[in-house]
């Protein structure tokens, strides 16, 4: 039977994570060009936003790990009977490390993005300062959901497959006996 008490602890986990990943779009770095006489360059505000995506990174880690030793990781432990949530615990399994993998990504490309700076001084031609993009923390946020909605549900469908009776109670082999 799937643990309600792990079930809570990962959804809070989640929530921590998509909320530091909205609290990141909303503070990531913005630049201004400062001109002087002879030169120009990028003054950046508050970096606040790459500590912001790699807590939720972390956050949502920390989730994922939980879930996989809760399950161990599908493929250690005992075989799963078969049945229909079986089908949905494999499927919710791949689905679920594909949409971490991505939201991680998102995450961490966000925060390396936004913690660099231009360093360089700004010919009066290119007056442009490097900026991350806007919505890869969003992205990041919505596979952060996605992630965690699809590892509950793998979870209680991996729960719900190693529930009840083995489909063979007894040796189900040819028996060789003497005619």
């Amino acid at each position: 039977m799937a643990s309600s008490l792990l079930l809570v602890v990962v959804f809070v986990l989640d929530l921590i994570a998509f909320a530091l990943a909205v609290a990141a779009e909303q503070r990531r770095n913005t630049a201004t060009v400062q001109k002087q006489v002879n030169y120009s360059y990028c003054q950046y505000d508050s970096d606040i936003a790459t500590g912001l995506g790699v807590g939720a990174l972390l956050s949502l880690m920390a989730s994922q790990i939980l879930i996989m030793i809760a399950s161990r990781c599908l493929c250690c432990g005992k075989a799963m009977r078969p049945s229909g949530s079986r089908t949905w615990a494999i499927v919710l399994f791949i689905t679920c490390w594909v949409f971490f993998f991505i939201a991680e990504v998102c995450l961490l490309a966000g925060s390396v993005r936004n913690a660099y700076h231009t360093k360089y001084y700004l010919s009066e031609n290119s007056p442009s300062c490097r900026q991350l993009r806007k919505g890869v923390f969003g992205a990041g946020a919505a596979f952060v959901v996605l992630t965690g909605i699809v590892s509950e549900l793998y979870y209680v469908s991996h729960s719900r497959a190693n529930d009840g009776q083995p489909s063979y109670n007894r040796d189900a082999g040819v028996r060789m006996g003497n005619l």
